[in-house]
């Protein structure tokens, strides 16, 4: 049985990580309300890819909440991949007029500025904070880092036929008007090879925090301990002694 302070504690531990959680859902529901208060509908919202790896992530945090712990490595890896490429792009290119690709000074009313930095900023980060905190290490593999491409890449193709039907692309960088095919092509391929670098950054961080977990700690010893080991090796040296000294008790 665990002691009762180890079990208030991990009673503690797994309700942070539920409130968490929660609240990341909560997040991406407010964010997708507020961004849709502005300009663009809940249905056009949908084409963007933050919409789309926020609200996969929101499904999931609800659901992981309930969870614990046990969740799916590869799929908790992807989703929190996913959102924290949502963030990562936002904030380094789109809204980096150095990048080449930034969309321009965007004017928000208030409501639609807090969803944006919801879906933007705080849902990446408590995703991220999430794995970070709660989840055991040494569950990525290598190949995981190939297979959270998949997403991304399924999105650039809906992306690219999406365009060819309604004349509009959700991101500068993929937008054929303005760069063509070959211009695309370019940008997209660096993009998935930066995405597949930050899988295997998550992958090493993983493995490496793992082995972190594993690494032996000393036994740290007490005084009375050190005291007891001392008396009970002089008991046994005098019962050794008084064996040796008893009538047949030595050798031959």
């Amino acid at each position: 049985m665990m002691p009762g302070g180890a079990t208030s504690a991990a009673g503690h531990y797994l309700g942070v990580m539920k409130i968490m959680r929660l609240f990341a859902a909560a997040a991406v529901i407010a964010g997708v309300v507020l961004t849709a208060a502005g300009p663009a509908t809940v249905t056009g919202l949908l084409p963007y890819f933050t919409i789309q790896s926020n609200v996969g992530y929101g499904i999931f945090a609800a659901w992981a909440a309930f969870r614990g712990r046990d969740t799916p490595p590869a799929l908790k890896g992807a989703v929190t991949l996913y959102v924290a490429i949502t963030g990562l792009v936002y904030h380094l290119v789109l809204a980096n007029p150095a990048s080449g690709f930034a969309m321009g000074p965007v004017h928000r009313a208030l409501p639609e500025a807090v969803g944006n930095q919801l879906l933007h900023t705080v849902v990446p980060l408590m995703a991220v904070l999430d794995w970070l905190l709660f989840d055991p290490r040494g569950r990525f593999r290598r190949r995981h880092a190939l297979y959270w491409l998949a997403f991304p890449l399924g999105y650039l193709a809906f992306a690219l036929i999406r365009g060819l039907v309604v004349g509009r692309y959700p991101y500068p960088f993929i937008d054929v008007t303005e760069l063509g095919y070959g211009g695309v092509s370019v940008s997209s391929a660096g993009f998935a090879v930066a995405f597949w670098i930050l899988g295997l950054l998550f992958v090493a961080i993983d493995r490496w925090g793992g082995r972190l977990r594993r690494r032996p700690v000393p036994e740290q010893r007490t005084p009375e301990a050190s005291l007891r080991e001392v008396a009970g090796g002089s008991t046994s040296s005098a019962r050794h002694a008084a064996a040796r000294e008893a009538p047949g008790g030595g050798t031959t």
